[in-house]
């Protein structure tokens, strides 16, 4: 139930300066660098607003606002529009004026809404819900409108990351993968990412290096190289008999009947889509250009058109040590930060594996 702010002494270690107690365990948060406005949402619904000293060494309450019935996932605050915009376990977006603390309006969804990315020029949100579904959304002064929704998911969204100079969504999800979505190109075209052997917790792309962090729940930590062109997963054909052999599926009663055959268990190759039978896809390999960085199941005719250069990874991989829950970025300065389970705060240097130092203005710490 505290917040606390932590500065970096002369000896190098960091002590809490600030430590506030809350009336609920927090849940989100949000800071704006340049007014120093902290936003708090928190499990009980409502979102407190602070404002930290000069010095950070004090922090004062500024209002409560009522966003939500439930847990607040997330919070993004908007200066131009003085709007606080936040999504929670009420299975709303909430969007308020920071002016007046008053309601501008809502939305609803099915399911949990779960994380939450804005886009400050078009005032479009992207709302990730517990469904695996992503809604984007225009939102108004006291109304907002349905624009499309993104399906592609597994299991429910846990992390969203909006490019807006690429116009790139990037989405991370508890079936352990990521999704790149093209957005301004409108041509639905999706990236799949998997590399990760636990839920996807938190994502960050720098555009600048056209890299993508991401940290999963077992403390994995992987560093994908988005500069290079990719090749889109196919979508899985469906079948009542194996596309390479002929054999009938299990459900197929009527050619295992005239053919007096088993029907066998039906599964897909990952970079035909065909659906194939085990027979007919005895092999595993890695296939990065399509974002498959571990063995994943292939029929046996794409394993021999896979060669051994094509088995190159295409990202780095890491040990974080701890199971991430949290992961921010100061991009500028090439630092990250990993919270955790064990309530362990890491501060990274991660300018060794993101970018160079003349692309981005990095400097080695």
């Amino acid at each position: 139930r505290t917040i606390r702010v932590w500065l970096k002494r002369d000896s190098g270690q960091y002590w809490p300066s600030i430590y506030h107690t809350m009336a609920s365990p927090c849940s989100a948060m949000a800071y704006h660098h340049d007014s120093r406005r902290i936003f708090v949402g928190q499990d009980n619904g409502a979102i407190m607003e602070f404002h930290i000293s000069e010095d950070f060494n004090k922090m004062n309450f500024v209002k409560t606002y009522p966003a939500h019935q439930n847990r607040v996932s997330a919070i993004t605050f908007c200066l131009a529009s003085e709007w606080l915009i936040s999504t929670g376990h009420d299975k709303c977006i909430s969007w308020m004026c920071t002016r007046s603390g008053s309601m501008l309006g809502r939305h609803y969804f099915t399911s949990w809404a779960s994380c939450l990315q804005y886009d400050h020029e078009t005032q479009h949100a992207f709302v990730g819900d517990y469904s695996g579904q992503i809604t984007l959304l225009k939102l108004e002064q006291n109304t907002c409108s349905v624009i499309t929704t993104l399906k592609g998911h597994e299991g429910s969204i846990t992390s969203l990351w909006w490019d807006p100079v690429q116009r790139l969504l990037f989405s991370g999800a508890s079936d352990h993968s990521i999704i790149m979505w093209d957005i301004g190109g409108r041509k639905g075209r999706t990236l799949l990412l998997q590399g990760h052997h636990d839920k996807v917790q938190a994502i960050c792309y720098i555009q600048l290096t056209r890299q993508l962090v991401s940290c999963s729940a077992d403390g994995g930590i992987a560093v994908w190289n988005m500069d290079i062109s990719r090749e889109e997963a196919p979508q899985w054909l469906e079948s009542d008999s194996c596309q390479k052999c002929e054999q009938p599926f299990f459900w197929n009663i009527k050619q295992m009947w005239d053919t007096k055959t088993i029907g066998l268990r039906q599964h897909h190759c990952r970079k035909c889509g065909q659906a194939v039978c085990g027979k007919c896809s005895t092999k595993r390999s890695s296939y990065p250009i399509m974002g498959f960085e571990f063995q994943v199941r292939v029929c046996d005719s794409c394993y021999e058109s896979i060669k051994d250069e094509d088995r190159t990874s295409l990202a780095t991989f890491h040990e974080g040590k701890h199971n991430i829950s949290h992961m921010s970025m100061d991009i500028s300065r090439g630092l990250m930060v990993t919270c955790g389970s064990d309530r362990i705060v890491k501060i990274w240097d991660m300018t060794p594996v993101v970018g160079c130092s003349l692309a981005t203005g990095f400097s080695s710490r």
